[in-house]
């Protein structure tokens, strides 16, 4: 009779925790995020001519010369989410100094501007050499960004000098004043450049 009457109990609990904690409060915090935090809780995307364009929170691809570049990603194949990580190789890797190596090296002949006078030997923001943890990091640093303006300005038909302002207007400061480093957000930036200074065709 126990056995039964314990059996019946451990059942009702389950189905009473499974409904509270499985269905009831799921529904709630979403219900909370969505009225409260519905840009957040919707992944902060960005939406250009009826359709989505990005994520402010997410990092992504750009190649052409006319667009800054963000960190590189080892997350999947770059900037896969279902993917998200570095590459968890140590400082002293061979893998990871020949890969920053290259990346440098590649860096400087994209951007030969940067460099002026000093030719190929100036110091490349590191940033723009490593991944981030994630692999989906969508900013890069005020000096990355300065590091490649001549490229964009050059490639967009535009001075260096608008160009540079255009990163100023889009660089974020530290979080309440202290917390972190100032940052600009890559896809916010190239979209802003698309809209005032669009790519010669």
């Amino acid at each position: 009779m126990n056995l039964a009457k314990n059996l019946v109990v451990a059942i009702l609990m389950t189905i009473v925790t499974i409904a509270l904690l499985g269905i009831i409060y799921p529904l709630m915090v979403t219900g909370l995020a969505q009225v409260l935090l519905a840009d957040k809780a919707n992944g902060q995307l960005i939406e250009q001519g009826g359709r989505v364009v990005g994520s402010r929170i997410l990092g992504q691809s750009f190649s052409s010369p006319g667009y800054f570049h963000g960190r590189p990603s080892a997350a999947g194949a770059g900037y896969d989410a279902a993917n998200s990580g570095g590459t968890n190789l140590g400082p002293t890797n061979r893998k990871l100094v020949d890969s920053v190596r290259h990346a440098v090296e590649a860096a400087r002949a994209e951007n030969p501007e940067a460099c002026g006078a000093r030719g190929g030997t100036c110091a490349v923001p590191v940033d723009l050499v490593t991944s981030s943890a994630s692999g989906l990091d969508p900013h890069i640093s005020p000096a990355a960004a300065a590091f490649q303006v001549q490229r964009v300005a050059h490639a967009r038909g535009v001075a260096a000098a608008e160009v540079a302002r255009i990163v100023d207007d889009h660089t974020i400061g530290r979080q309440w004043g202290f917390l972190g480093e100032p940052v600009v957000n890559v896809l916010e930036l190239n979209l802003a450049l698309d809209a005032m200074h669009p790519m010669k065709k």
